[in-house]
């Protein structure tokens, strides 16, 4: 089955560029990256803390049932313009990867359609390529696809 958000990586470059479209308006998939209620549906991540203001901080996390984090990331936001884009710092906590820079663009192609644009940078290709080892593009694409769904419906 192909994955309906794309992940572009070129050799020798420190960064991911993620596209996905989506069968909703701009405003409701920017709306999903701001509201905690709906990235804790989508994303499958408890939001602990997340400020939709610049300069606002954001804490995810995830347990398993007996109650251990298996994931916390945290970062900030920056430059967020509404229904246009935002920039977050994101850092994976207790896995030894870099902080990473995150852009987020939201493009509308028709009122009931939209694209969405990732540039993800890291601090190096070697950090880059040990992400793209693990199942991210099936990860992004599954969660991208709840967004979708959730929204609808």
């Amino acid at each position: 089955m192909e994955l309906k958000t794309k992940v572009y990586a070129e050799d020798g470059k420190q960064e991911l560029r993620i596209e996905r479209e989506f069968d909703l308006p701009t405003s409701l998939v920017f709306k999903a990256h701001m509201e905690p209620e709906l990235i804790e549906q989508w994303m499958g991540n408890k939001v602990l803390m997340f400020e939709a203001k610049n300069h606002g901080s954001w804490i995810f996390e995830t347990k398993n049932p007996d109650g251990i984090v298996l994931f916390r990331a945290n970062g900030v936001l920056l430059n967020i313009k509404e229904n246009e884009s935002f920039v977050r710092t994101f850092e994976m906590e207790n896995t030894g990867f870099p902080i990473q820079l995150e852009f987020f663009e939201f493009q509308e192609i028709s009122e009931t359609k939209s694209k969405l644009i990732m540039q993800i940078i890291y601090k190096s290709v070697e950090q880059r390529d040990q992400i793209l080892k693990m199942p991210f593009a099936q990860g992004i694409n599954m969660a991208h696809n709840r967004l979708e769904q959730i929204i609808q419906n």
